[in-house]
């Protein structure tokens, strides 16, 4: 991908909003919560960062997709849970607190989770010399450019209730419009190779995502956490940070791989459908003990 001014810039810029909106989301007391009674969050990581990128690693190899393609679905796999799904959660009755914990403990994880997964990934799709992993300096841009901000707007939200709250829907609204304009560059760019891949890369994602939100709400309840905070798990794990790795995946400063952009730009527009319809699903039944 040639690189531009606008997403050199653009792209960072967008994440730090991204990221600063998730803060402005957030309380001290969020995380007080979650620590007095972890199970549930223990649980959900575990499955985020172990489970389901093991279980998408065998759906790219069984679908032998392109090295980019496969390297793209592994750092959507990688990628930490979104503040979107809080809503979802709240629309299906579940724990919103949990939602919002899982989606920054899973952020503050994915600065060490994020370059394993993607490290192996190269090295399995492109070989020992085929790609540039990601270096230490990059994982301290990911550091600078997604958790400071977060932590910034945890402390606004704290310090300055009714700014946070003025601040979050415009941040919001903004960060919608760069997300946008990243997803429209990266499908145009790679227009020919999402005409030949992308019903198979569609199909991995959607299959991906269904098993996500399976054994994200299944495996909790098996293990005795509760309804409502396996719901909140359910959709934390299901609909990721889509945009968080798209910009890493585009950005020059990092991947620098418009093609890697494709799995999670589809699957951030499946998980919104299916998201709604497990709401629709979950509202039908009695709340369960």
């Amino acid at each position: 991908m040639q690189s531009s001014i606008a997403l050199s810039i653009g792209l960072p810029a967008a994440l730090v909003i991204i990221m600063l909106g998730l803060g402005l989301s957030l309380r001290f007391d969020d995380f007080a919560r979650v620590l007095a009674r972890p199970l549930p969050v223990i649980i959900g990581l575990a499955l985020q960062v172990v489970l389901l990128p093991a279980i998408c690693f065998v759906l790219v190899y069984l679908w032998s997709l392109p090295p980019a393609i496969g390297v793209g679905m592994m750092l959507l796999a990688a990628s930490p849970g979104a503040t979107s799904a809080a809503l979802y959660t709240h629309l299906a009755r579940g724990d919103v607190a949990l939602s919002l914990s899982m989606a920054a403990f899973s952020s503050l994880l994915a600065i060490f989770s994020l370059p394993i997964i993607v490290n192996l990934s190269l090295v399995a799709f492109h070989g020992e010399g085929g790609a540039v992993a990601l270096q230490i300096h990059q994982v301290l841009q990911i550091f600078v450019i997604a958790i400071v901000p977060a932590i910034v707007g945890i402390l606004i939200r704290s310090r300055y209730p009714s700014l946070a709250a003025s601040l979050d829907r415009p941040v919001k609204l903004l960060a919608t419009v760069f997300l946008a304009i990243v997803v429209i560059f990266a499908l145009i760019s790679q227009w020919s190779l999402l005409a030949e891949w992308g019903p198979m890369v569609g199909a991995v994602t959607l299959i991906f995502n269904l098993i996500c939100f399976a054994v994200a709400f299944f495996v909790p309840r098996a293990l005795g956490v509760e309804h409502r905070q396996a719901v909140a798990l359910a959709m934390s794990i299901g609909i990721r940070n889509a945009a968080l790795v798209i910009a890493l995946a585009m950005s020059e400063f990092m991947l620098n791989d418009a093609e890697m952009a494709i799995p999670p730009a589809m699957y951030g527009l499946v998980a919104y459908i299916t998201g709604a319809i497990l709401v629709w699903l979950l509202n039908r039944r009695p709340v369960a003990a």
